[in-house]
């Protein structure tokens, strides 16, 4: 893809309208410097220099779309305490339109704590209790979905397997979607044995797609279009699932591209430098969801969230990518 069709496509972002359904996370970082090892244990000392925060799970979707498009809508459950403040904050901030947005004051807010000390990730600390929405809060949600459907271009699932997601309400989302003639794209979690139906996209990294498919995992093979256990394992879960593509994160080998009645794509990494995995697979499902609703392909769409990939695993933290960066990614015009 050349950076004229990228702007072809990229031209619709910002007058498209999404909504994302999932886990949110609270996402805390706090960065320091170590010196010296503890008296107490060995273990290293982090001296603490300053602390960030970022909506993580399926808000980080919310916030990767929210740098392209204006109307980003949010369905999740959050609780009533600071974090759940904090959170609620940072998604205002980033003006996430948060209508769909479910409360309880019994439910705990989730936050991960990430560690780091001159660069690297020294330790992740979760706090978190799994539980789903009640019966009520159920029906709240597709009522306020019923009022939303109409105007909406997308919806992406997101599974982070914290509790959310059920059969009953995926099965829900995805038939009210597809009544109304809208894109569904999911990004699933092995944990959940959930049957997808009518869906446009699926997005497993490799190791969720190999557990899934219930097949052994195996090291990979380059190039990844001769490896006989992810090729397997794809044809597998495109009959398994009644989707129109599978995307298959690949890490460092990039993209692979499971397609009805083509064969299978394959894109290469483009990250030159590789300092935090956080959050990638978000940015990858965020922009091939945005891609497909401006009129991409779908191999287009996966070129879009491989380059958009590719730049978020070089910074640290929950990062996001902006337009000019992607545009960096594609040749200019011959």
């Amino acid at each position: 893809m050349n950076q004229t069709r990228f702007q072809q496509i990229a031209r619709r972002f910002s007058e498209l309208k999404l909504l994302v359904i999932g886990d949110l996370i609270l996402d805390e970082f706090i960065w320091g410097k170590v010196r010296r090892i503890s008296p107490e244990a060995p273990v290293p000392v982090v001296e603490v220099n300053r602390e960030t925060y970022y909506p993580g799970g399926a808000a980080n979707v919310a916030r990767n779309l929210r740098e392209f498009a204006d109307q980003i809508h949010l369905m999740g459950l959050i609780g009533c305490g600071p974090h759940a403040a904090r959170l609620k904050g940072l998604l205002e901030t980033d003006r996430i339109r948060l209508d769909c947005l479910l409360s309880d004051p019994n439910y705990t807010t989730i936050v991960k704590t990430r560690i780091i000390a001159h660069h690297q990730q020294m330790v992740r600390v979760d706090r978190e209790t799994k539980r789903g929405l009640t019966p009520a809060q159920v029906q709240e949600a597709l009522q306020r979905l019923d009022t939303l459907i109409d105007g909406i271009d997308g919806i992406i699932i997101e599974d982070y397997g914290k509790g959310l997601l059920t059969q009953e309400l995926v099965d829900a989302v995805i038939a009210r979607a597809r009544a109304a003639g809208k894109i569904v794209t999911v990004d699933p979690n092995p944990c959940n044995d959930f049957v997808w139906n009518d869906v446009s996209t699926i997005k497993p990294n490799r190791s969720e797609a190999f557990a899934t498919a219930g097949k052994l995992y195996s090291e990979p093979v380059d190039p990844p279009t001769r490896d006989a256990a992810l090729l397997e394992v794809g044809e597998t879960l495109m009959n398994r699932w009644a989707t129109e593509s599978l995307l298959v994160t690949l890490g460092e080998q990039g993209i692979m591209l499971f397609h009805r009645d083509n064969p299978p794509f394959h894109i290469p990494t483009q990250a030159r430098e590789v300092f935090d995995v956080s959050g990638a697979g978000d940015t990858v499902i965020a922009l091939f969801t945005l891609s497909l609703c401006a009129g991409a392909t779908a191999a287009e769409a996966a070129e879009i969230a491989n380059c958009a990939s590719g730049i978020v695993v070089g910074k640290l933290g929950t990062a996001t990518v902006s337009y000019e960066e992607l545009l960096a990614c594609f040749k200019a015009d011959a």
